[in-house]
């Protein structure tokens, strides 16, 4: 008999992992968040994971809770003999962890124990992680905390963006689901308990983190850029006006000062407090993305702007 499998999941990111399980498994149904206003038009927009269920012809439940008691009902409809997780974005409660007969399953962007959290990719570059990769666990009551189940590493490139592991590791973690759900259901792999130790946490993310504090080092802000591209995305100010960074390098050289504006080898570049950070790509305000030797042309003022910058 088939196994019958509910899947929970709401970004781009669960994509692979909905296609992946509809391929091998009965998926008697698909949990994702309500339809949310976005855009300009503010205009209700479906999850992603709605849209490809729809188109599988999968159900699609929306819950503004999954701990509810219709929630729990809905599920209890489906009979799933297992939960599986990808970036849902709602803590399970106990009774849903414990609704199906084999228990619930997560596929987690990093190398548990390490960045438990809601931004585990960007998190690895930020920090500056030779590698990361996705971990299947089955899920318990802690943050990203249950017994580890299998895990795959892949390393992390020096032109990685969050957005290029971002793909890389959404695929991978869905390849290795379906690999390992017939392993766990046979009984065939020994969860592994995490415990704390080498454990760390990845925050939540929002669109004011992404200014940069030119009082750290030129190495740490390049892979901030990179680790916030495309979201939340990194800026600073000029003109008074937020000024978009999506790609520099940090240069061995004196730097001029903290904040200060500069320029190296016929582009713009930032005093930090050891180095130098170079600008290849920028969006100025009101203007179109370009790379900084085009912009430093139409932008003879910006060694006229020379001031520190706190943060």
């Amino acid at each position: 008999m088939e196994t019958k499998i509910v899947f929970m999941g709401t970004p781009d990111f669960a994509l692979p992992t909905l296609r992946a399980l509809a391929e091998k498994f009965d998926v008697a149904g698909a949990v994702t968040q309500p339809d949310r206003r976005a855009g300009r038009g503010r205009e209700f927009r479906p999850p992603p994971v709605k849209v490809l269920a729809e188109e599988l012809g999968i159900p699609v439940f929306q819950p503004q809770d999954i701990n509810t008691p219709d929630a729990l009902e809905q599920l209890s409809v489906w009979a799933p003999e297992l939960i599986a997780v990808a970036a849902f974005g709602q803590i399970l409660s106990p009774e849903v962890l414990d609704l199906p007969p084999q228990g619930c399953l997560n596929v987690h962007a990093s190398l548990l124990p390490r960045w438990r959290g809601a931004s585990p990719i960007n998190a690895a570059i930020l920090h500056g992680d030779e590698e990361t990769g996705v971990t299947i666990m089955k899920m318990g009551q802690g943050l990203d905390s249950g017994p580890i189940l299998s895990q795959r590493a892949v390393p992390i490139r020096a032109e990685d963006t969050a957005g290029s592991l971002f793909d890389t590791l959404a695929q991978l973690g869905a390849d290795l689901l379906v690999e390992t759900i017939p392993l766990y259901l046979m009984g065939a792999l020994n969860p592994c308990s995490q415990g704390d130790k080498g454990a760390t946490y990845a925050p939540l993310l929002n669109r004011e983190d992404g200014e940069l504090g030119f009082n750290q080092s030129a190495e740490f802000l390049a892979r901030k850029i990179r680790a916030f591209h495309p979201w939340p995305g990194t800026y600073t100010f000029w003109k008074d006006q937020r000024f978009k960074i999506l790609k520099a390098h940090a240069v061995p050289v004196t730097s001029p000062g903290v904040g200060v504006f500069t320029t190296y080898e016929k582009s713009p570049a930032i005093g930090t407090n050891d180095e130098v950070l170079v600008l290849d790509q920028v969006q100025p305000a009101g203007k179109c993305v370009m790379d900084g030797v085009s912009f430093l042309c139409g932008a003879r003022e910006w060694e006229e702007e020379i001031r520190k910058l706190g943060g």
